[in-house]
């Protein structure tokens, strides 16, 4: 089986990554240097835009820990568990941590090498007059366009903290709280619901030892292999 028939007999059991992580990346925005740096954690409510399909993917969330020079991202499905995220920003490599019904598997990345220019520049951006709240704080508003929006979306960002711990849309001139984002299973819709500042323990940025390092393709060889024994 070739790389592209793994990836559709992937896309075939309805899973779907919510980490969209290696997407989106660049370098820190120019309003930087006006920001303050963020340690903590903070937690967003992910939903699918359209109602019609929430019986088949229902609100889940995502936890994101900082200590502003690490990321710790995690979701969950009931498809694959429990999925994370281990980010270094400054070098930008991220390991990809599987805890599945298969086993405990790490995919290692380098986001130096991978090419998201393309993928960015189908988002237009235009900000909006005004201030909203969210979780207590005042956010700044933007008007995001995209061809698979049917029309512009309403985001929201805090101006005063930078982007760059967001693991979407890192080119916004401040950190993203409302956004959606689209997918092959249709648009997502991300909110921040909860904001902790505070230091958390270096060991949750860890990469654990009991994980088996695997590339993707071979991540994907062994659930397609897994789900067809299990039908047999």
């Amino acid at each position: 089986m070739n790389k592209q028939q793994r990836h559709s007999v992937f896309n075939a059991t309805g899973i779907t990554f919510l980490l969209v992580t290696f997407v989106f990346f660049h370098p820190m925005n120019s309003q930087a240097q006006k920001q303050t740096s963020f340690c903590g954690m903070l937690e967003y409510k992910i939903s699918v835009r359209d109602t019609a399909l929430r019986s088949l993917f229902p609100d889940n969330s995502m936890l994101i820990y900082t200590n502003d020079t690490i990321l710790r991202v995690e979701n969950f499905t009931s498809q694959l568990g429990k999925q994370v995220v281990i980010r270094h920003m400054e070098m930008q490599k991220s390991y990809l941590l599987l805890d599945t019904p298969i086993g405990k598997y790490k995919i290692r990345t380098d986001e130096t090498a991978t090419d998201t220019v393309k993928t960015e520049r189908k988002f237009s951006f235009k900000k909006k007059l005004f201030k909203t709240q969210i979780v207590g704080r005042k956010a700044n508003r933007m008007l995001v366009s995209h061809p698979e929006f049917e029309t512009p979306i309403e985001f929201l960002y805090f101006k005063k903290i930078p982007s760059r711990y967001s693991t979407f849309y890192s080119e916004m001139p401040g950190l993203p709280v409302r956004f959606s984002v689209p997918t092959a299973d249709g648009i997502i819709d991300y909110e921040l619901v909860k904001m902790n500042e505070y230091t958390p323990n270096r060991d949750l940025f860890g990469v654990p030892s009991d994980y088996q390092l695997v590339t993707f393709d071979e991540f994907l060889d062994k659930f397609i292999s897994s789900k067809s024994n299990s039908q047999e």
